[in-house]
């Protein structure tokens, strides 16, 4: 019970995990500034993965995709990559979940659920490891050009999709460790139920040969005397 209850929490801490990874992919404000004027913000500056845009006071924004993939940079195409692994993986992941836990009707045998169950936990955690190297990978390249004193060019600051991507990543990697558990204590219920299957074989056994040993006492011979 314990660990179908595991199980669960697990599974719903990937999921959402997942799906927080998933919003991160399309979000507009991976890095984001702003130019204030003396009474409000004048400007705006916002880019995410795809395109690069400017919000003016009134709200009104203009955006710039970018032209060429090939022409970017490499970390954005690096992040570009690792998001989408991320979410691919993800993906599988939850089949995997879904067939391997014990909740569930389809996936053969508890030993082999566990094992479905411990593979979608090592798929889910190297879900949240993409997840996370791609916006740390973009994190620091905002900040070391926001501390650089000789980079002249819009300096920007850490976006909200960001935290989103860690704080998703961070929900897969510790559902998928939860996961890669129930191999492990279902291992463990299956070594005990065998202890205890051995026991009770050796127990039945002893039973049937003393039943099987023929009764070799002397007969008892009794005279008419004993009938009255």
């Amino acid at each position: 019970m314990a660990s179908t209850s595991a199980e669960i929490i697990a599974f719903l801490l990937t999921i959402s995990g997942w799906v927080l990874v998933s919003s991160t992919l399309p979000t507009d404000y991976w890095k984001v500034s702003t130019i204030d004027g003396t009474v409000i913000t004048t400007a705006t500056f916002w880019a995410n993965l795809w395109k690069t845009c400017v919000t003016d006071s009134t709200g009104v924004s203009n955006c710039k995709d970018f032209p060429s993939m090939l022409a970017l940079d490499g970390y954005i195409q690096a992040c570009r990559g690792l998001m989408i692994s991320a979410v691919c993986l993800g993906f599988f992941g939850a089949v995997f979940g879904l067939v391997g836990m014990k909740c569930t009707k389809v996936g053969g045998s508890d030993q082999t659920k566990a094992k479905i169950a411990c593979l979608a936990g090592l798929i889910f955690i190297l879900s949240g490891l993409c997840s996370m190297t791609s916006c740390s990978l973009y994190a620091n390249r905002i900040t070391s050009e926001f501390f650089d004193p000789s980079f002249v060019a819009q300096k920007y600051e850490l976006g909200a999709a960001l935290f989103i991507g860690w704080a998703g990543a961070s929900l897969c990697i510790i559902g998928g460790i939860i996961f890669c558990f129930s191999i492990a204590e279902n291992s463990n219920a299956a070594r005990r139920g065998y202890a205890y299957n051995g026991a009770t074989s050796v127990m039945s056994s002893r039973t049937k040969v003393h039943n099987s040993v023929p009764d070799k006492s002397p007969p008892k011979h009794f005279d008419k005397n004993a009938y009255v």
